[in-house]
């Protein structure tokens, strides 16, 4: 009874409890408005006070922003004034180029060496007209006087490359072109010459052992081998000239011929074709030429006018001070009118240098720009040149009817002149109809010796002229065997006439990486990395050099390492040698490469090579992805001479992007 009551004096006493009256309720409504109100207040005043903050912050930015920009226009001038101060260097470095060219000229002149300047039509034409008449050159003699004229041909592609497209004329270009093939075309026909010379004493240089004359003559340009079959021996067949692996195997039906082989490998090439110079090229600069000859034309025509005006107040004032008794210093005179002509040669200077740099500009724009068609179609068989191109010299290979042997008689030796000359041996015959078999006139087996300083990173493919198409062909030729040890190739030819070994142009390319170290002032260290070598060039001033290769499993003759050469030599005997790593119009066919804003890619050329004593330039990865109008290099400063440059994968390195044309004059 007691829980119970207790259990009902609880639950009553709860229910009194629970009851709230309206007044109560109303109070903790508005309680509650308030408490709400407050806080959205608070919340209200602490959104205000962040805002103001992050307004007050980006003010600060704002004015630092500013004063940045402040400072940065205020050097602005400064840096601009110093970079054209640093592009002034290119005009300056053509005029210097020109200088040197008649500074060439000059020397040649004052020499009086008897060898003639090439560049000069009438002498080259005297040169050539004399050389024809001379006779009865030996082959010694010859290869003698082929030193002066490879030299003579060099000069002339020299100046044809060398020479800046706006001051290359269509006169010009024939002239050195006609006298190049003149030159080439004479001394092949000297050594037909002197090899017929040679072949009418065969029976006196007879080999005791095989019965047969063989002759062996080496030279630093020319290496040629003659063998004239004078036995006649069926069975001797295999023909391997001394001390080498070098020879042929000969059919049947030459053994028991009256010919002779002759083999002469020249170390140059003079069958390929002279390359053109662009229509295009030659014809835009040509407007830049013509503008910048009547700009200075009429900037002469206005100095000599002001010379005039000048001059003109202070002969008067001269004369009327005479007149009137006063005693003028004719030195006042004089250093007042040199001072006058000092200030326009000045000003046409200034102007000339400037005209320059822009015609320079326009034409080094001209080069990096892309071919926007392939030159021609080829064939299967025809060789692309745009594509390969011929390493080690050509093998001239021919086969003569040997000519009539000198006979001794009563101390006099007596031999028959034939009025036609040497003659080319035909195989096979041109009619086949007085033979038996089929197979007799089956392809001719040839061993030929790689030139030793010459690179091939593939086996090499082998390709023969086409005299009547004028092209490289790679047809007629079975069985190439190379051996990259002994540097031997062999092959079976089906007819006799030049050969040469052909490599893909494009073989280093695209490069796997490439880096510009500072050495020391107007020197620097090119290293360009591809997937078969790596190579160093040292660049100072107007000069370059093969530091070092490295190559895998490849042997070379270090020929050109240590030698400073200028950059058209240079680029040349690299080439020369199989380590091409420099593109040209057409590359852009047979590599995969990054298209960028001509104008953009020569502007970083220039900028790079403006800043390459102080700072060290590496290729960037994402070139691939940053459109046209940008070029992204990796860049480090090069503070001092005994500090080392990192390597690019250390993270040391920044990366800057040129954007645009306006931005590279910034």
């Amino acid at each position: 009874m007691l829980i119970a009551f207790l259990y009902d004096v609880t639950f009553k006493s709860a229910r009194k409890t629970k009851k709230i009256t309206k007044a109560e309720r109303l109070r903790k409504l508005q309680e509650e408005e308030e408490r709400q109100q407050k806080e959205e207040e608070e919340a209200r005043v602490k959104h205000e006070k962040e805002e103001m903050e992050r307004l007050e912050r980006q003010r600060i930015d704002r004015e630092k922003w500013q004063q940045l920009e402040a400072k940065d226009l205020e050097r602005r001038n400064e840096e601009l004034e110093e970079l054209y101060l640093l592009e002034g260097c290119f005009p300056e470095a053509e005029k210097l180029k020109q200088d040197t060219r008649w500074l060439s000229q000059w020397n040649h002149y004052i020499q009086c060496d008897g060898s003639p300047d090439p560049s000069i039509a009438p002498e080259i034409n005297t040169f050539i007209s004399l050389w024809k008449e001379e006779t009865n050159e030996t082959l010694e003699d010859v290869i003698a006087k082929s030193k002066l004229v490879l030299n003579l041909i060099e000069k002339l592609r020299l100046l044809l490359l060398q020479m800046p497209s706006y001051g290359l004329e269509d006169k010009t270009i024939k002239q050195y072109q006609g006298s190049i093939l003149e030159l080439q075309e004479l001394l092949h026909l000297k050594f037909n010459t002197a090899t017929e010379i040679l072949l009418r004493q065969a029976s006196t240089l007879v080999d005791l052992d095989s019965g047969n004359m063989e002759k062996v003559i080496q030279d630093e340009n020319v290496t040629l081998y003659v063998w004239a079959n004078l036995k006649k021996n069926p069975r001797y067949r295999s023909v391997r000239f001394s001390e080498t692996q070098i020879g042929f195997e000969i059919p049947r039906i030459l053994a028991t011929s009256n010919v002779a082989v002759r083999l002469l490998h020249t170390h140059y090439d003079h069958v390929t074709p002279l390359r053109p110079v662009s229509t295009s090229l030659q014809g835009r600069t040509a407007t830049v030429t013509d503008f910048v000859q009547d700009k200075v034309k009429n900037v002469e025509a206005e100095i000599s006018k002001e010379l005039q005006e000048e001059y003109k107040p202070l002969e008067c004032e001269s004369v009327s001070l005479r007149e009137e008794g006063t005693a003028v210093e004719e030195g006042d005179t004089a250093v007042q009118m040199s001072s006058v002509q000092e200030e326009s040669k000045a000003t046409k200077c200034e102007l000339e240098m400037k005209l320059l740099s822009e015609t320079v500009l326009a034409a080094q724009l001209l080069l990096i720009e892309n071919a926007n068609d392939k030159p021609s179609f080829f064939g299967d068989n025809e060789v692309d040149l745009c594509q390969f191109t011929a390493l080690g010299g050509v093998y001239h290979l021919d086969i003569f009817e040997l000519p009539p042997q000198c006979k001794p008689m009563k101390g006099w030796m007596i031999v028959e002149i034939l009025k036609e000359g040497l003659q080319k041996y035909i195989y096979p015959p041109e009619s086949t109809e007085d033979f038996e078999t089929e197979n007799a006139f089956p392809p001719i087996e040839v061993t030929l010796e790689v030139q030793e300083n010459v690179i091939f990173f593939e086996d090499p493919m082998v390709a023969r002229w086409d005299a009547e198409g004028e092209q490289w062909q790679t047809d007629g030729i079975s069985n190439v065997s190379y051996k990259s040890e002994e540097r031997l190739i062999t092959f079976s030819l089906e007819t006799f006439g030049p050969v040469t070994l052909i490599q893909d142009a494009h073989i280093n390319m695209p490069f796997q990486s490439w880096e510009l170290r500072p050495l020391d002032v107007n020197k620097v260290l090119l290293t360009v990395t591809t997937v078969f070598t790596e190579i160093e060039i040292q660049i100072k001033e107007d000069l370059c050099m093969l530091a070092s290769i490295k190559l895998d499993n490849k042997k070379h003759s270090p020929v050109l390492e240590g030698r400073w050469m200028t950059p058209i030599c240079f680029i040349l005997a690299l080439k020369e040698t199989g380590l091409n790593i420099f593109p040209t119009r057409h590359s852009h066919f047979y590599v995969v490469i990054n298209n960028k804003d001509p104008l953009v890619e020569l502007k970083a050329y220039r900028q790079l090579a403006l800043l390459s004593s102080a700072f060290a330039f590496g290729w960037s990865k994402w070139n691939v992805v940053c459109g046209s109008n940008k070029v992204i290099v990796q860049l480090r400063e090069h503070l001092t001479e005994e500090e080392p440059v990192p390597d690019p994968d250390q993270g040391t390195w920044r990366k800057y992007q040129v954007i645009s044309s306006v931005k590279c004059n910034e």
